[in-house]
């Protein structure tokens, strides 16, 4: 019989920076379980543009946390670590590793730091920020908000309507900066730190561009255009719900607003532009939050060695 293994292992990094190969080398390895962080692939029918594993990936190991939200539902960094730790537990108990593998930095600071217990949505407020923005414009509310938490309002884009309402919604409800309650923790939380978390970082961040042009180019090819105009047929979708608002997602869904939902040549080589100029600051994102992540491994993904040496640390572990 299995003895429960105690350890939960991760591995985090940018977008493009070859976890999903990684994650899949293990498992073809150990007895591992994968749970996605990954704030996308969570969205049934969002397939090419997250990137999402192929069906032949899917079934070389055991996945979690994929496919388990319509695009029109939300998916919070509340339901991933409420989810995320049962499966843990779950995993564990069969005698089998966690692996936690993504790129959604959020998720894995609040498994790992615990949740802010901060106020939930509002209707009444929240139609009146709508109204306010709809009269004033989006950028005229980021100001409104770089005065009340300026903490929040330097890391949010003028016009990110969901987040700017988020954090104007929990200062109009609680009097308190939406940055402050960041900084609280939980109380009934308990923060899950993976015995090791395995950072891929490129030494050489022109790799990484390159990789991204590469795969948005193929998500092209694959028919992202077309993944996008069958989600816009649905009816009940519209670019401001957090699925929409997915790097790719967002600018495809643009671009057919501009062109009638006929793109000619230039369209879709603007959407190339804005789509991997998207990417990029995505994953420059990423790297930031990942680089204050306590106790974390460094791999350079660009390195051709990085993936046995990602492997030796495991099998050294398992010794």
């Amino acid at each position: 019989m299995n003895t429960p293994d105690p350890t939960c292992w991760a591995i985090a990094g940018p977008t493009a920076s070859g976890k999903t190969a990684l994650s899949l080398a293990i498992a073809q390895r150990w007895p591992v379980e994968i749970i996605s962080v990954d704030s996308a692939l969570v969205y049934r029918g969002m397939d090419i543009g997250t990137a999402k594993p192929s069906a032949h990936e899917l079934a070389q190991a055991p996945h979690h946390l994929i496919d388990i939200r319509d695009p029109l539902n939300a998916y919070s960094a509340a339901d991933f670590v409420l989810e995320a730790t049962a499966l843990i537990s779950d995993i564990q108990a069969r005698g089998r590793m966690p692996l936690l593998v993504g790129g959604t930095m959020l998720y894995f600071k609040a498994l790992m730091e615990g949740l802010s217990d901060m106020p939930t949505a509002n209707p009444e407020v929240r139609a009146d920020i709508d109204a306010r923005a709809q009269a004033q414009g989006w950028p005229a509310l980021h100001a409104k908000l770089a005065a009340i938490d300026p903490t929040t309002a330097q890391r949010l884009a003028p016009n990110d309507s969901q987040r700017i309402a988020r954090a104007l919604e929990v200062f109009a409800i609680s009097g308190q900066p939406l940055s402050q309650w960041h900084a609280l923790t939980r109380q009934h939380t308990s923060p899950l730190r993976p015995e090791r978390l395995i950072a891929l970082e490129p030494s050489d961040r022109a790799w990484l561009h390159t990789r991204i042009g590469q795969r948005f180019e193929t998500m092209l090819d694959q028919g992202l255009v077309d993944e996008v105009r069958g989600l816009r047929a649905r009816g009940d979708l519209h670019p401001d719900l957090p699925s929409m608002r997915c790097v790719g997602y967002r600018q495809c869904w643009e671009m057919l607003d501009g062109c009638d939902d006929q793109p000619q040549a230039s369209d879709l080589n603007t959407l190339r532009e804005t789509g991997v100029s998207a990417t990029r600051q995505l994953a420059k994102r990423q790297l930031t939050w990942l680089r204050s992540m306590p106790a974390r491994q460094v791999i350079a993904c660009d390195s051709p060695d990085h993936t046995t040496e990602v492997l030796r640390l495991v099998h050294n572990r398992r010794e």
